[in-house]
């Protein structure tokens, strides 16, 4: 594999892969190992740097894979451990990185770890999960909620304790107080350093560590909007000081870190869900050489549409706040809905897919991509008889769960399942994919595919892009405008998130000169910027002198 610069990760491009629902290898309607192989140079041909590949480790699969029975095996569904290694080996012929996504605050009740530890209070893995009596009333040690709905902890018989689940019952919590847990995680981390992973991508990453005392969360203030979770859940009535976010999880990553150096530093990407001091926990989750490498929010995975206002804000605010930290920014993943729909563009995903993820990656910081993004997929209708995921069933109507984002990819125009697999798939094709899929958009030069890889491949060749510092400019909505700057000069990417045409003549550009070959449409001449509907302009400046934050 062919070296690159220690820090490729600052400006990298990672795609994610939702394994089951990625390609059918074997025909049994669920994706799989040797359907990713088979979509290797697919891949490749995006121009990413990095591959996240979601849970493929045994798991009894009540959260499909987020439940972990062995970390240190592969589940018969996806495929065999061979079919990993020609995976690995696959994408890194290709200079591409191979990261695994590590679910380590908790494991599935089916893990012999927890077997051994729900049997007593005096077996060897006692202490490995949170256990805690319960009040003198027979209630719950504490209000915390899950995730998932209802309390957080769940009765064991077995030994007259209550167990901690921050999300399903089926998925206990890990103790990280007790050393014998730091370093069994740890040694799972080697296991697959030793394989050749190049690194992580680490799940709840701030949930490791609970509070010793167990402390009652308190309620958020009845002025406050600081929950990322839907209105029907519970859990976002909590402020959640005590159930996660504590110190000692600081600790136990900077031991993590100190492991990835002992391996190239191997790269950690942490999903981070915090509601308040956002920049402020960021930064201290990916203080340089510290702990994590970077680590993203869901500030802009739950914008509910493209307001300037908003963007501006939130990546402005992260910016400023990050230190010697770094952030990683997506608009699309597994856990919501997607952008195309939650951003109402679903009328013109060939336009409007290419310029959200232009936007993204004009930010400072990581990218992410989901699988399908590149595709202008939109959220997926699922019906209540076809439902799979339990987030879903337990908020269902109010809240339609995961499933939406989830459905399989469709790579031919084949009815009824898009060439995603020869038997009916866990979760149904969505039509509209099919008709938008991976056979149909390569022959379109103006497919929201093509023009990814076009824009994609160009932002590679600016080094504003890869170590420029950012700025907004002052634009009337609904435009937004970034400033990526070195001490030769800037690049301006000027963007319209919204349907309509917009002119807009721009003070303080002195010398600026439209850049070529990004494959966006937008005009600038004297000044005077012209975009259509979901369409974008890059502008040069030579110095950073002739660049003003003023409007005309």
């Amino acid at each position: 594999m062919t070296v690159h610069d220690d820090e490729w990760w600052r400006s990298a491009v990672i795609y994610m892969v939702y394994i089951r629902s990625f390609r059918d290898g074997n025909g049994d309607g669920i994706g799989d190992l040797p359907g990713l192989l088979g979509e290797v140079d697919y891949i490749a041909s995006l121009g990413v740097d990095a591959v996240w590949i979601s849970p493929f480790f045994r798991s009894p699969m009540k959260d499909f894979g987020y439940d972990v029975a062995d970390y240190r095996d592969v589940d018969p569904i996806f495929g065999t451990m061979a079919d990993f290694d020609a995976v690995l080996a696959a994408f890194h012929a290709r200079n591409i990185r191979v990261l695994l996504d590590l679910v380590v605050s908790h494991t599935s009740d089916q893990h012999d770890w927890f077997r051994e530890s729900r049997v007593s209070r005096s077996s060897p893995k006692a202490d490995w999960y949170v256990w805690a009596d319960p009040r003198p009333d027979g209630s719950p040690p504490s209000n915390w909620l899950s995730l998932f709905g209802g309390s957080a902890w769940q009765w064991e018989p077995q030994r007259g304790q209550y167990y901690l689940h921050n999300f399903l019952r089926s998925q206990p919590d890990l103790n990280y107080h007790a050393e014998d847990v730091q370093q069994a995680v740890l040694d799972v981390f080697e296991f697959w350093l030793r394989r050749g992973v190049d690194g992580f991508r680490l799940d709840v990453v701030n949930f490791y560590v609970h509070d010793r005392q167990l402390r009652d969360n308190p309620p958020v203030p009845a002025d406050a909007d600081l929950s990322t979770v839907p209105v029907s859940n519970p859990y976002g009535h909590q402020l959640h000081l005590y159930d996660k976010n504590q110190p000692e999880n600081l600790v136990f990553l900077s031991r993590l870190r100190a492991l990835m150096r002992r391996y190239g530093d191997a790269f950690l990407l942490g999903e981070l869900g915090v509601d308040e001091e956002v920049p402020e926990w960021t930064r201290r989750y990916t203080q340089a050489g510290e702990r994590l490498h970077t680590a993203y929010t869901f500030e802009l995975l739950a914008a509910k549409e493209a307001d300037p206002v908003h963007i501006r804000q939130v990546v402005s605010a992260m910016d400023r706040g990050m230190g010697d930290g770094w952030t990683a920014w997506s608009l699309s993943n597994l856990d919501n809905p997607r952008v195309v729909s939650r951003w109402h563009a679903e009328d013109c995903p060939d336009r409007a897919a290419p310029l959200f993820i232009a936007l993204l990656a004009t930010f400072r910081g990581t990218i992410c991509l989901y699988q399908g993004e590149e595709l202008g997929f939109e959220d997926a209708p699922v019906a209540f008889e076809d439902l799979q995921d339990a987030y879903g069933l337990e908020f269902w109507p109010v809240y339609k769960g995961r499933d939406g984002c989830r459905t399989p990819m469709a790579w031919t125009s084949q009815m009824p399942f898009g060439g995603f697999s020869k038997h009916r798939p866990w979760l149904p094709v969505d039509p509209r994919h099919v008709a938008r899929s991976v056979e149909q958009q390569r022959e379109s030069a103006g497919s929201s595919l093509n023009r990814l890889r076009r824009f994609l491949s160009w932002r590679q060749a600016q080094p504003e892009f890869h170590v420029g510092s950012m700025r907004f400019l002052d634009v009337p909505a609904p435009l937004v405008a970034v400033a990526r700057e070195t001490e030769h000069g800037s690049l301006i990417g000027i963007f319209n998130p919204g349907p309509a045409a917009v002119e807009l003549t721009l003070a303080g550009l002195a010398g600026a000169k439209a850049a070529a070959g990004h494959g966006f449409s937008g005009h600038f001449e004297q000044g005077r910027v012209q975009l259509d509907g979901y369409d974008a302009t890059y502008l040069r400046v030579g110095r950073q002198g002739d660049l003003t934050d003023g409007q005309g």
